[in-house]
């Protein structure tokens, strides 16, 4: 009899440093048994392994250490996490403890650095990069901590037009300033220009027309991403050497700059088929700028970047259970889970992302071929074929007698915001109850009670049948003479 786990040993090499099976047929996530979790919490469950946070940021901090020192590279490097992949109050808290600064993409995210300012987790010198397009209230935000005294808060401008507003708000006498370069995208891509940036063109009349004349103000960088992420491919190599020569070009003119942003797009696994040369990657960016640099006859830049879901995507996993068998013909069987691809991991559904997805129990059952489905009633609600295969295959059991658990894992990165957490998703699927995993100063393993499976009376609150306390409504009538007057009336509850 062929069993699940001689599937995946014949098909892999597993155990890996994060997976295996422990002595029940059970399997372990970073050496957690999430069974002990699913029969503590139930499920849905979204589960966040805290120490996988500062894991990969050491991590890369050693990949740049390592190829600075290879190269004798003289630029300094430094780690900013992008927040939206993620802005859970654990993560940020967890990443900032490894010294790490921060990028920025809304206005929304300024009350967060406040608070972390305010409750002593960063400083007045951490740096904190403002990217995003600016409406109003983000440009007033950033006004605001540069008055303030935060000496390293660098605005990254995205339009021609945004340092108009600095110039006329900002009264700190010291400005550090970027400007992010709008790249070309892979020919395969819907638009092949960025959408965000300053084009090639306009950026030395934008320093010498509105930077250049005021001294309070220094360009100091220049903010390189391309949405494809790092990749060891033609196209990355190409757009990065273009903005590295824009780089020499303007640090001829202006003296002040010294400082790239190479962006996030370092990759995570999502296949137990990976491969990617992290150390080998890192080496050929520096030696490339370095190479650059020397060429053109210039000091080389200091490095930041700013990465997301390769500081949190690992850390996440999304365990179901599996409620329903359903043979709807000859070939296709359905597993059915207590949640929904499209509302708990939007990306699987929007963008076909695929994730790790392997049986918690019933290692030592024999498989079979499989399609997992949702619980809303969206046919897009499946999740049908692995990264590595065309198939899907999972342990048989008998469902009357025994329960079958499967986990989704790296699932950290953005599925909470895609997903609206908290608000109001497809067919009124419930957000999960959401467990944090962390290892106390003996190492031992600990979870709290992040947050409960959402309840019906928080939608309600949401969609108007339920207010927490009465309202005025507003009426516009016509008087007699003709105006318009605003009538007061308690609104119903």
């Amino acid at each position: 009899m062929k069993r699940y786990i001689d599937l995946i040993e014949q098909t892999f090499e597993f155990p890996t440093r994060e997976f295996g099976v422990d002595e029940q047929n059970t399997l372990l996530f970073n050496n957690v048994p999430i069974m002990d979790i699913i029969e503590q919490y139930g499920t849905p469950l979204k589960i966040t392994y805290l120490p996988k946070i500062t894991e990969h940021i050491e991590n890369a901090k050693l990949l740049f250490r390592n190829a600075i020192k290879k190269y004798n590279y003289k630029g300094n490097y430094t780690y900013c996490y992008c927040t939206k992949s993620s802005h859970f109050r654990f993560v940020l808290e967890t990443a900032l403890k490894n010294n790490i600064h921060l990028e920025t993409s809304s206005s929304f995210d300024m009350p967060i650095v406040k608070h972390l300012y305010e409750s002593g987790q960063i400083n007045k010198n951490t740096y904190i990069i403002c990217n995003g397009h600016k409406r109003p209230l983000y440009l007033n935000q950033i006004t605001e901590f540069l008055n303030d005294g935060f000496v390293n808060c660098i605005p990254v401008l995205d339009s021609v037009k945004e340092i108009d507003h600095y110039i006329e708000n900002v009264t700190a006498e010291n400005v550090s300033l970027g400007i992010r370069i709008a790249t070309d995208e892979e020919p395969n891509f819907a638009f092949y220009t960025s959408r965000l940036g300053v084009r090639y063109n306009d950026i030395q009349e934008l320093y010498k027309e509105k930077i250049k004349p005021n001294s309070r103000f220094k360009l100091k960088m220049l903010h390189f991403f391309i949405n494809a992420g790092i990749k060891d491919n033609a196209y990355y190599w190409s757009e990065l050497t273009r903005f590295m020569f824009k780089y020499c070009e303007m640090k001829k003119i202006c003296p002040d700059l010294d400082s790239i942003d190479i962006g996030g797009g370092l990759p995570i696994q999502t296949s137990l088929v990976f491969n990617y040369d992290y150390q080998a990657m890192i080496d050929e960016i520096i030696e490339n700028i370095q190479w650059i640099c020397n060429k053109n006859n210039v000091p080389v830049p200091h490095i930041f970047t700013e990465f997301g879901s390769y500081t949190v995507g690992e850390s996440g996993a999304t365990i179901y259970k599996v409620i329903d068998k359903k043979q709807q013909n000859d070939r296709e069987l359905w597993y059915m889970i207590d949640g929904s691809f499209i509302t708990h991991l939007p990306d699987s559904w929007g963008i076909g992302q695929k994730y790790i997805m392997l049986p918690v129990n019933n290692w030592d059952s024999p498989y079979e071929k499989v399609n997992l489905g949702g619980l809303t009633c969206d046919s897009q609600d499946y999740y049908s074929t692995e990264a590595h295969s065309e198939d899907l295959y999972l342990p048989v059991f008998d469902i009357e007698k025994e329960n079958q658990y499967i986990g989704f894992f790296h699932t950290g990165a953005y599925q909470e915001s895609l997903g609206g957490y908290g608000g109001i998703q497809h067919c009124l699927i419930p957000a999960p109850q959401h467990v944090l995993v962390d290892l106390d100063e003996n190492g031992n393993i600990t979870t709290e009670l992040f947050a409960k499976q959402q309840d019906s009376d928080s939608m309600l609150k949401i969609l108007g049948y339920k207010k927490d306390k009465p309202t005025e409504k507003i009426v516009i009538a016509e008087s007699k003479n003709g105006k318009e007057k605003k009538i007061k009336e308690p609104a119903m509850v």
